[in-house]
């Protein structure tokens, strides 16, 4: 009985290795977490993006201008995803499918920069609804 339940825990293990799919957004915890460009605390999770890559650790930012900058400079890791912050509900959204919005928002680093899942989660948010779209290439290559 106990060889197999040794086992089954080494095939759990084994198993757990080898997710399928893309990588996920992982939570942030804006007491402790730092961004990887301007190394501050991440005070606000909306106004917040990542880079996720299978194998590596999560790089985060607590603004959508630090993201913008890392990435100009360091590039993206191959396979890796962007997920940003929906500004209006805290939501992951896939950075290459996000609207993005420059604003007059105090956002953490001064960038003024948000991001919506779609049009109409812009619209909602009356902090956004005056700003001036951006390409998604302004931010990622």
């Amino acid at each position: 009985m106990r060889r197999l339940f040794r086992s089954a825990l080494l095939l759990a293990g084994l198993l757990g290795g080898c997710a399928s799919g893309p990588p996920a957004p992982v939570d942030i915890d804006t007491t402790a977490d730092v961004c990887a460009h301007c190394r501050m605390t991440i005070v606000s999770s909306t106004t917040a993006a990542q880079i996720v890559a299978r194998g590596e650790e999560p790089t985060i930012f607590d603004d959508l201008g630090c993201l913008r900058d890392y990435v100009a400079a360091a590039g993206l890791p191959a396979g890796a995803l962007v997920f940003v912050a929906d500004h209006r509900t805290g939501e992951w959204v896939d950075g290459r499918m996000a609207m993005f919005t420059q604003t007059s928002l105090d956002t953490p680093m001064g960038s003024g920069l948000v991001a919506h899942a779609s049009a109409a989660s812009r619209d909602l948010d009356a902090a956004a609804r005056r700003g001036t779209p951006v390409p998604v290439r302004h931010l990622l290559p």
